[in-house]
């Protein structure tokens, strides 16, 4: 089954408002793990997988970190003069800036063009592709258009069967592993490591940021079957400024060193330095302001990275935390991991229909902090304008940042469940 689409409708008129609807219209057809389907898009629209013209790629796989990581990888090649093209998922507002180059979000025109070339291609395609597949084959024809000499590209959810699977990488780098998506990728940390470790390419060297030892067990296996040569990171970066706050983050930075000294590229220290210290990455501990702080944390060892860093930006202090978050993610835990820095919290409902209730949240509140206030608010513009004593953090999903920047910017949010 297909997306509604009017076999009289003339795509030379559509708007890029109509085509977004339409794209967004494909999560009907939800996960689909698997690489028949996006092998077939890009075949037919002709995306080459090796050869001169080809970019060196750098693929990442992980459960927390990907997108900085990425982010910093990107900013280090631009720093060093390359054409750089990044893709990441997902988006906070706007599809756009999920691919990247040299830094600027894909322009509208293109993405207006692209998006009429693909759904004139697939309209009768069976079964038809998803919304994943068709964003990722489409950042990869534009970055082929562009002749980018570096592409990036952040994994989806896993690794082995995600869309993003499709070439041999210069380098495969892996964030820390943890237990999130664990409908689709295992509920065991030895599971989702053979998922997220199916990036390994045979011969192609792996960099990775230190692993709980059952997953470091998966990766160092499956690295001798392929014959790559493995990495892991076992100190952070110190040789300058990261332009995102934590130890976490300066992790991230010594992982995305370790990914540009691993392939080859030319970027020398002093382009490593540069880009670690003007690298931007919404969402991430983000200071809106004075008094607000933005995380997209919304699983447990996210959570607990969130919570270090409150520590360390601001010791002794406690948050008055705004939050919201999925049915599909662990929140109990994503709470207890929060438990030493907040105070109170006020519970939202997001725009999402896969959103947890705020009568939901108050119970997994009242179960996991049972010491912390909290009051109902009907949306994030409404809890913002609440009084509160103190710093704010707003936490529990990437879609309530999302929100927040929008409201922000003076925009609104491109609805995306992926």
């Amino acid at each position: 089954m297909s997306p509604p689409i009017d076999p009289s409708e003339d795509d030379s008129n559509c708007t890029l408002k109509q085509l977004l609807e339409w794209l967004y219209g494909t999560q009907l057809f939800g996960v689909k793990l698997g690489l028949e389907g996006v092998r077939r898009l890009a075949k037919a629209l002709a995306i080459h997988a090796g050869g001169p013209e080809a970019p060196c790629f750098i693929h990442v796989a992980g459960t927390n970190g990907k997108g900085s990581t990425c982010a910093m990888i990107d900013a280090m090649c631009r720093a060093a003069g390359l054409h750089s093209g990044l893709y990441t998922s997902p988006h906070l507002i706007s599809l756009q800036e999920r691919v990247r180059l040299n830094g600027r979000y894909i322009p509208e025109t293109e993405l207006l063009s692209a998006l009429k070339d693909i759904r004139e291609r697939i309209a009768h395609w069976e079964p038809h592709p998803t919304f994943f597949e068709i964003v990722t084959v489409l950042a990869l024809q534009w970055f082929q258009k562009m002749k980018a000499q570096v592409v990036v590209l952040e994994t989806g959810m896993g690794g082995r069967l995600d869309a993003t699977n499709l070439f041999t990488p210069r380098v495969s780098v892996l964030t820390p592993v943890g237990l999130d998506h664990q409908q689709y990728l295992g509920t065991t940390l030895t599971e989702i490591a053979r998922e997220k470790a199916g990036i390994f390419k045979p011969g192609t060297p792996v960099v990775s940021a230190p692993q709980p030892a059952e997953v470091r067990e998966v990766f160092e296996r499956r690295a001798q079957e392929l014959g790559c040569a493995l990495t892991f990171v076992d100190t952070p970066w110190d040789k300058g400024a990261v332009n995102l706050p934590g130890t976490i983050q300066r992790w991230n930075a010594a992982l995305a060193v370790a990914a540009i000294e691993t392939s080859g590229l030319p970027v020398d220290a002093s382009a490593q330095a540069a880009g670690l210290a003007q690298v931007s990455w919404p969402g991430r501990f983000q200071r809106l302001s004075e008094d607000v702080i933005l995380d997209g944390a919304h699983n447990p060892p996210a959570a607990e990275a969130l919570a270090a860093t409150w520590q360390e930006e601001f010791p002794n202090e406690q948050a008055t935390l705004v939050f919201g978050a999925l049915q599909d993610k662990d929140v109990g835990a994503v709470l207890r991991a929060l438990k030493g820095i907040v105070k109170e919290v006020i519970l939202v409902p997001l725009m999402n229909p896969r959103a947890h209730t705020t009568g939901a949240l108050r119970m997994l509140v009242e179960e996991n902090l049972p010491s912390a206030k909290y009051r109902l608010a009907p949306n994030i513009a409404a809890a913002l304008a609440l009084p509160v004593e103190g710093r704010r953090l707003v936490a529990g999903s990437l879609y309530l940042v999302g929100e927040i920047l929008a409201i922000n910017r003076g925009s609104r949010v491109e609805i995306s469940s992926q």
